[in-house]
Order: C-alpha cells, then structure tokens, then sequence
C-alpha cells in the first residue's frame, strides 16, 4: 500500500505539471484513475503537510514548498551540480541539445538536458529512458560494459525495430559497438527517431558511468559532425579534470 500511495504521489505531481491548473477531486480521481476516498485522503494529507493549497470551488493546487526543496536538493546533486556547467557549455558551442544519462536497469536514463536554442531541435526531459541498442547513449553506455554484463541487459533478438535503420541483432550491433569503441565515439544516425542525429561518449564521474550525447536534426547534423565529435571529445576532457578534483561522491 506504501508504494503504490508513493506512486500516486509522484503521478499527482506530475498531473498537475501537464494541465497546468488547479483541480477538483473528482477531476483528480478521474486523471489519476484512482478511487474518490484514496484521492481526497492523498489531498488532505498534503495540504496538512502544507503541499498543496485549497481554492474557491474546492480545487486544489501545489503550494511552493516542493519547489523549494527540489531547489535545495538539485543545488547539491554530487553529479549535475557540477556538470551541468559542462552540458550548457558543450551545447553552446555546438547549438545541439546535450543530454547526461546512465544506465537504469535495462534502458538508459536521462539525467539531465540542455536543449538547442533552434526552433527545431530535439526535446527531452530528465527523468526519460531510452533504449540501450538503438539511442547514442545506450550504445556508448554498453560499449563501456564488459561483454557478459551487456548480453544479459540487451533484449531477446530481435530487438525492438524503432525505424528502418535500427540495428536488430547482437552481432551487428557488437560490430559497431567494437568499431564506436576504437575510433572513441557512439552514434545514432536515425536509429531510434527518423530524421534524428546523435553522437555519444562514455565517461567516468564520481565513481559511476555516465554518457553524454550531442543531438540534432539531419539537416543541420551532417555538415557539422566532424565539430560535434571534437567539441564532445574536448568536454570529455574537461570532465576529466574536473573529477580530478571535484569531491563529489559516489
């Protein structure tokens, strides 16, 4: 009951992010396809505990008190407190988005994400996950990992075929894999979206493994690859240095 009251929880939150407006009960219920009593009890909790404020009408509507704890939190995030300086520096000198994941489980996680100031661009959120065989990330990720350890986190053959040009087997991925390995970079050319770009490294910080990736639309990846990889290349070892001395912990 602990888990799934802690699930529903987060999902009231991020309920409230989509709409965007206060809600009634029954709209809560409703959205959150839970039970009227277990809602109007979620509510009452929180707004006791001074998250949540009710308005006229009987609609209810985050307080800032999240807010302001998550800010305290993410100031000291080990990790993002100090590379997100790095993420925003590599995305200004490409004009790319730059995303940091890790390894969750079978799929790779997106822990942070500074996005291109272009119109077009690629979008994503902390949070998301990504599949290991078919996104920049993933594959720089598994390049990182002793060949056991990547078999057993890679799905039954064929994996998922996410666009014309996702790689399906083991051995054709290991091949690139072994190749992305010798020359120091991981790329998804239209692997997990159409018309999608992405060039990824593995890193070592604060005793874990993490990946950082450039992506972009085709359109503007092509001409500029060569750029992207240096600039990669070159905050990989800024990165280095800041480990170096950083006193971040595991």
């Amino acid at each position: 009951m602990d888990i799934k009251n802690s699930r529903r929880t987060l999902d009231l939150y991020e309920t409230f992010a989509r709409v965007k407006r206060p809600l009634k009960l029954t709209e809560l219920s409703r959205l959150l396809e839970a039970p009227m009593s277990s809602c109007h009890q979620l509510l009452r909790t929180l707004e006791n505990g001074g998250y949540l404020y009710e308005l006229r009408g009987k609609a209810f509507y985050p307080t800032r008190r999240m807010l302001h704890n998550v800010e305290i939190i993410a100031s000291k995030d080990p990790v993002l407190s100090v590379l997100h300086a790095e993420i925003e520096q590599l995305r200004d000198r490409t004009g790319e988005s730059v995303i940091l994941g890790l390894q969750m489980d079978r799929q790779a996680m997106i822990l942070d994400v500074c996005e291109s100031p272009h119109s077009v661009r690629y979008t994503a959120s902390s949070g998301e996950l990504r599949e290991l065989h078919s996104s920049s990330i993933g594959k720089a990720l598994l390049g990182a990992m002793p060949e056991e350890k990547r078999r057993a986190l890679l799905p039954t053959e064929p994996y998922a075929k996410l666009t014309e040009k996702t790689i399906t087997t083991y051995a054709n991925l290991k091949a690139e894999l072994d190749l992305s390995s010798e020359r120091g970079w991981y790329a998804s050319f239209g692997e997990s979206v159409p018309e999608l770009h992405a060039v990824s490294a593995p890193m070592a910080f604060a005793g874990c493994t993490f990946a950082i990736s450039v992506a972009g639309p085709v359109t503007r990846f092509e001409e500029k690859l060569d750029s992207h990889i240096h600039e990669l290349t070159q905050a990989l070892k800024r990165v280095q240095t800041l480990d170096n001395t950083s006193e971040a912990e595991p």
